[in-house]
C-alpha cells in the first residue's frame, strides 16, 4: 500500500507541525500581538505525532519535516526527535526553525543524524531583522548559523522576500555561498500573516529575483533540480554553496508535489491553501485503528488537488490564518 493521488504523484513527503507556538513575531507570519494559540491539550501529544508518522511511513513516507511555530519552543522537542530517530523507515528528519533557542542541541541533533537544518533568516542585519521579527535575538540567531554551518548536518537558510524591507540584501545572501557550503533559499512572500495579505508596493516573485540576481552576477549556473524539489536551483560558479528561489506563492511547483500537512491541532492539510481536510486528531481521539487511519489517508490523498490555486479557490480564496498556525 501507498499513498498515491489521482493524478498520479506518490506521496513520500511530511510536513508536521510541533507547536502553533513562536518566540518571534515575524511580519509576513502573524500579527504584532502574536495569534490565539489553542489550549496544550488541543495540540496532538507527541506519541500521537509518533503514531502519526508511524502508520504514514508504512505507506510510504520517508521523509519527515518537523516545522512550528518554533518546534523547540515546546518542551521536551529533542526527546521526541530521539523517539522518531528509531523509526527505520525514515530516510530523512528535517528540521524548520528560527535558531534562536537550539545552538545548545546541535551537538545532539548530530548525534541523532537528523539530516538537515532550514534556518529562517529574513536579514543580515541586526536593525532589520528585529524589525522584521518584532524581537532583538539577532546575534544569538547569527550565533547558530555559524555553528550550524561548522557541523556536520545539511544546511538551508531560508529568507522570505520582503517588498519594502529586505530586497537590498539579496545579492549578501548569495554573497555568503561564496566561501560556505549552504544553500540559500529565497521563498516569495505569503499571504499567511493572520489578518490577510499584506500591502505589497512591489510583488518580489521568482522571476523578479532571479532578474535581479543576474543583473548583479555576469554568470548564474542553473542547477538539475531534484524530482518534487520545491526550489529552482542556482549557483555562482566557483562559489562553494548554492542559492535557489521558492515560488511559494506563484506556484509553479505543483505538478510534481509530493507532500502533505499536518498542524499541531492535527488537521490534515493536502496542500498549503486547502483549509484543511479533516482532524486526525480527533479521529485517533475517538480510537481509530491503524488500519482505519491508513485507509483514511489513503482516500484523502487520492483527492488532493492537482494544484495550489484549485485548492485556494476551493476554500473561497479565504487566506487569512497565519503561518504559525499551519506550520512553516
Amino acid at each position: 500500500m501507498e499513498l498515491r493521488d489521482q493524478f498520479g504523484r506518490r506521496i513520500s513527503y511530511l510536513r508536521l507541525a510541533i507547536t502553533d507556538r513562536c518566540n518571534l513575531r515575524c511580519q509576513y507570519c502573524m500579527p504584532a500581538h502574536g495569534i490565539d494559540i489553542v489550549d496544550r491539550k488541543e495540540l496532538l501529544s507527541y506519541k500521537e505525532m509518533y503514531r502519526i508518522t508511524r502508520v504514514l511511513s508504512e505507506l510510504g513516507v520517508n521523509k519527515v519535516r518537523l516545522t512550528g511555530g518554533e518546534p523547540f519552543v515546546r518542551k521536551d522537542f529533542v526527546n521526541f526527535l530521539e523517539s522518531l530517530s528509531f523509526n527505520d523507515k525514515l530516510d530523512e528528519i528535517n528540521i524548520t526553525t528560527n535558531g534562536a533557542l537550539i545552538s545548545n542541541h546541535i551537538d545532539k541533533l548530530e548525534e541523532l543524524n537528523i539530516n538537515a537544518i532550514n534556518l529562517s533568516i529574513d536579514s543580515l542585519q541586526k536593525d532589520k531583522f528585529a524589525k522584521i521579527t518584532r524581537r532583538d535575538v539577532f546575534v544569538e540567531v547569527y550565533d547558530t548559523f555559524e555553528k550550524l554551518e561548522k557541523s556536520n548536518l545539511k544546511l538551508k537558510l531560508n529568507v522570505v522576500v520582503q517588498s519594502g524591507f529586505n530586497t537590498d540584501e539579496i545579492i549578501d545572501f548569495i554573497e555568503l555561498s561564496k566561501t560556505k557550503d549552504i544553500a540559500v533559499r529565497f521563498i516569495e512572500e505569503m499571504p499567511f500573516n493572520g489578518k490577510g495579505q499584506r500591502d505589497m508596493q512591489e510583488e518580489w516573485n521568482f522571476e523578479k529575483i532571479i532578474h535581479h540576481v543576474k543583473e548583479h552576477y555576469s554568470e548564474v549556473e542553473t542547477l538539475q533540480d531534484k524530482k518534487s524539489s520545491t526550489s529552482r536551483n542556482f549557483k555562482i560558479p566557483n562559489y562553494i554553496g548554492t542559492f535557489g528561489i521558492i515560488p511559494a506563492f506563484t506556484r509553479t511547483i505543483c505538478n510534481d508535489c509530493n507532500r502533505i500537512r499536518i498542524t499541531a491541532t492535527g488537521m490534515f492539510k493536502n496542500c498549503l491553501f486547502d483549509g484543511g481536510v479533516f482532524n486526525v486528531r480527533d479521529f485517533m481521539r475517538d480510537g481509530a485503528s491503524d488500519d482505519e487511519l491508513k485507509q483514511l489517508f489513503i482516500d484523502t490523498v487520492h483527492k488532493k488537488p492537482e494544484n495550489g490555486f484549485i485548492a485556494e479557490a476551493a476554500r473561497g480564496n479565504d487566506v487569512s490564518e497565519s503561518m504559525s498556525t499551519i506550520g512553516g
